[in-house]
């Protein structure tokens, strides 16, 4: 996930413009191409909201051919051959059905979903990168997650952007 410093993954109209960071850093590290083609060719799967699955039509589907699994209980229709729409137990899905096909399963989505991932204990690590900006409103990333979650930090990145990506490995008790 990608958010301001003040938690706002979006602003409270939806728009991500402020995603873009003009700022620099001297000592960051720089986001190559290579660098992000290598993390996402890692990926053998995407779960994500219908939310963020319409967002990314939107903005030009960055998934490629890789299968998604869209969560939803509306009825949606796509063309694509790689995209499958759930409605059902979130649990069983991911254990029954994912696991057992897919090593790294990448979930997408805004807050509603990855509290679900944590709280039902289906998800492995956070990866939160921050952008230098404070938005002061929008659609917080956690809000009233429920339960308190212990995290083991991984790793930390500093971009020349200005962005920190921080990795957490989220401790299963």
């Amino acid at each position: 996930m990608v958010s301001s410093l003040d938690g706002f993954i979006a602003k409270k109209d939806g728009s991500v413009s402020w995603l873009e960071s003009t700022d620099i850093y001297e000592k960051g590290v720089t986001l190559t191409e290579e660098h992000v083609a290598e993390f996402l060719s890692a990926i053998d799967c995407y779960v994500m909201g219908s939310r963020t699955y319409e967002h990314a039509l939107e903005l030009g589907w960055p998934y490629g051919d890789v299968p998604v699994i869209v969560l939803t209980h509306r009825s949606l229709t796509t063309d694509r051959k790689n995209v499958e729409f759930y409605s059902g137990d979130l649990t069983k899905l991911v254990n029954d059905r994912l696991k057992p096909s897919y090593r790294n399963i990448w979930m997408v989505g805004g807050p509603m979903l990855t509290k679900d991932f944590i709280r039902l204990k289906l998800a492995d690590d956070i990866i939160l990168s921050i952008i230098p900006v404070m938005l002061g409103d929008g659609i917080l990333f956690f809000d009233y997650i429920g339960q308190e979650q212990a995290l083991h930090l991984k790793d930390v990145t500093a971009y020349k952007d200005g962005m920190v990506e921080l990795w957490y490995e989220i401790r299963k008790e």
